[in-house]
């Protein structure tokens, strides 16, 4: 585990969003990307080695749809580097977290990602990212 990737925050209006994350720090995003195996669109601020991104679920039966709909917008998980993402799984299932999506899939950003179950994690979901070479 190498770093804290980016923090993800789920928004219901992403333009909205844009505007407050821009004057809130004091830049624009750097990327914009759709990621449809999660159903968002996505926007990347910079913030010295880490990033922030915005979600916006573009099916009302997505993910961050129905966690908005459960919990509001605001966090939705906390996204941890790593240089080899499969070790990293087989890492923590053995330690008992449970493991959302054991086989990586494609995320945002260049990214191989999984998710691990806040049941497993203290109430936090946390994302695995591992660059694509």
């Amino acid at each position: 585990m190498n770093k804290i990737e980016h923090i993800g925050i789920a928004v219901s209006n992403m333009e909205q969003s844009a505007k407050l994350f821009e004057l809130l720090l004091g830049k624009p995003a750097y990327k914009e990307e759709i990621v449809e195996s999660e159903q968002v669109n996505t926007l990347f601020y910079e913030l010295g080695e880490s990033k922030i991104e915005l979600l916006k679920s573009f099916n009302a039966d997505g993910t961050i749809s129905k966690f908005i709909e459960k919990k509001g917008e605001g966090f939705h998980h906390i996204a941890i580097a790593v240089d080899n993402i499969v070790f990293e799984i087989e890492r923590l299932q053995a330690a008992g977290f449970q493991v959302l999506n054991p086989i990586p899939k494609k995320g945002a950003d260049n990214k191989l990602i999984c998710f691990l179950h806040p049941k497993s994690t203290g109430g936090i979901l946390v994302e695995l990212c591992q660059e694509i070479n």
